[in-house]
């Protein structure tokens, strides 16, 4: 991987070598075998019979046979990755990463839009030069991962759009795909959504079950409070009366649970004093969020963002010369 596409990863908040290992497991399902070269370049792949890189001859299985039947290894190209549909872009300094892993310094990839941007049918993204065999190799991966995520982030700005105006922000969950959670999450961001936690460990969250083993909300939260003194603690509560308790007992954060506007607007009114946020989740659609959001709350989850989000269309035209 290059510097400037490692550097542009890091500045995205996501960590380079999870990135790489990503792909690599994804090209791993293209390419049974498939493995980088630590004798090439770095970032070069060993795609031997493709004819990618050049390398040492890969292991059986590690072939994109149609490329290597029908496209001449000195054979060079370009492409543009285009935009088929409207929407808002996210990953494409992964996508970067993905032409560069897989044929190293060969590869000149130029990003003509940035992450976030709002783009039309017909946009370029951005633009790939070089071993045609490797750019196809390359391409499902690359296209897999852009379209995921910047499906992610236009689905994400479709929320924070129906939002607009009212104080709140949208907010995701760990409804994620195993493996891409990262990734997801920093899509949320593109299309100006914010994070809730990353992992069991970043914050706590007191759910029923918690509080049904504890036995109740205040004593579920002192357990937390007492092992974890410095942890932001939110809970989860279905009633507006487990609310009250909830600011009683000192949560930082509040999860009213498919609770209506009514429930919404009086627990606001508990909450807002005492300088406690509350964040609205469960039944929630397009069709209520302004409604939900009009109420005072601070968040709305949605998990939908990461694991319904259709992929956003997007293809590679491939032109030689």
């Amino acid at each position: 991987m290059s510097p400037g596409t490692r550097s542009q990863l890091a500045a995205a908040g996501l960590d380079a070598d999870q990135v790489v290992a990503v792909i690599g497991l994804a090209l791993a399902e293209d390419l049974p075998g498939w493995t980088a070269d630590p004798t090439a370049d770095p970032g070069a792949a060993t795609m031997g019979p493709t004819g990618a890189s050049g390398g040492a001859t890969e292991p059986p299985g590690a072939l994109d046979a149609t490329s290597a039947a029908t496209v001449d290894a000195a054979l060079v190209g370009h492409g543009a990755l285009v935009s088929r549909a409207a929407g808002t872009v996210a990953g494409l300094p992964v996508v970067a990463a993905v032409f560069e892993t897989v044929l190293g310094r060969a590869v000149t990839v130029t990003l003509t839009a940035a992450d976030g941007d709002r783009i039309i049918p017909g946009q370029a993204v951005a633009q790939v030069n070089g071993p045609v065999r490797g750019l196809l190799t390359a391409e499902r991966t690359a296209l897999n991962l852009l379209c995921h995520l910047s499906g992610v982030a236009t689905l994400t700005r479709t929320w924070v759009d129906a939002v607009a105006g009212t104080g709140a922000a949208i907010r995701d969950t760990r409804k994620t795909l195993p493996g891409l959670r990262a990734l997801e999450k920093y899509a949320v961001r593109c299309g100006g959504g914010v994070n809730h936690r990353m992992s069991l460990s970043d914050a706590a969250l007191i759910k029923d079950n918690h509080v049904v083993a504890a036995g109740g909300v205040t004593a579920a939260f002192a357990a937390v409070r007492a092992r974890f003194p410095r942890l932001s603690v939110e809970v989860e509560c279905d009633t507006v009366e487990q609310v009250a308790e909830a600011v009683a007992a000192g949560a930082d954060l509040i999860l009213c649970d498919n609770m209506g506007p009514r429930e919404l607007r009086a627990s606001v009114a508990i909450a807002r004093p005492a300088g406690v946020r509350l964040e609205a989740s469960g039944g929630l659609s397009l069709a209520v969020a302004a409604e939900v959001a009009a109420t005072g709350v601070d968040y709305l989850a949605v998990g939908a963002l990461t694991h319904s989000a259709p992929a956003l269309d997007l293809g590679l035209d491939l032109r030689e010369g």
